[in-house]
């Protein structure tokens, strides 16, 4: 199983968690603009004609998963992507590809990760609930400057082939990635995204980040109450 060194962060477990002090940030929308492990995707096929090559040999099985659920059908691009790639060798392309990103002007909203800082400064217990893979995120955390964040995130594990998908950790995963963790109540949760309704039901503030009208309402319509929303930079 791929580990990196902020994945396994201790959290005061069960009812010694202070949910008054629990603050939940998802990843991509709220502190980076865009998709992490997509971009990273995406750089593995521009940068290898061979990937691009097994992409068109393995259309038939990936356009066949994308009749049943576009979901399987990504998931089987990732497969073909991180072909080749045990867990040592996935994490050091990981690792420079955040090292890379991490560099980009504008990759990260300046705005989402002053409000993290001040949390982190309030003596908050901040936790980093994503869909992005654990060494992408723990690496893009780690340069800047944020070591110390608990981080619950999807997981690759290593297969006949190369690193597969183990954990996807979107919707009620996320649930079941915190309570593993021992945690089971939080005060505030930042989303930009629809699908983290469980994670966002449960706090006693919902805050939406840059939400259209549109997506603000059917937040508010699922969860029966207002949530805060903020335009973030």
């Amino acid at each position: 199983m791929v580990t990196g060194e902020m994945t396994d962060a201790p959290v005061q477990a069960g009812g010694d968690t202070d949910a008054s002090r629990t603050v939940l940030f998802d990843f991509d929308g709220v502190l980076f603009q865009g998709d992490a492990f997509e971009l990273f995707i995406r750089h593995r096929y521009a940068s290898s004609p061979m990937h691009k090559v097994l992409a068109v040999l393995t259309m038939p099985w990936w356009l066949l998963c994308g009749i049943c659920s576009r979901r399987w059908a990504a998931r089987a691009l990732v497969h073909v992507a991180l072909c080749g790639l045990g867990a040592q060798r996935y994490q050091g392309v990981a690792e420079a590809f955040a090292d890379q990103i991490v560099r980009r002007p504008r990759a990260f909203y300046r705005d989402g990760l002053n409000a993290l800082r001040k949390h982190l400064a309030d003596g908050d217990e901040v936790i980093i609930v994503t869909g992005c893979e654990r060494i992408l995120v723990t690496r893009l955390l780690q340069q800047l400057g944020l070591p110390e964040v608990t981080i619950v995130a999807s997981q690759l594990k290593p297969g006949l082939f190369g690193m597969r998908t183990h954990v996807h950790n979107v919707g009620r995963r996320k649930i079941q990635g915190l309570a593993a963790k021992g945690v089971e109540r939080w005060r505030l949760a930042y989303s930009d995204s629809f699908q983290d309704m469980p994670m966002l039901k449960q706090a006693s503030e919902a805050v939406l980040v840059n939400g259209t009208p549109k997506l603000c309402k059917r937040v508010e319509k699922a969860m029966g109450r207002a949530i805060t929303r903020v335009a973030w930079y």
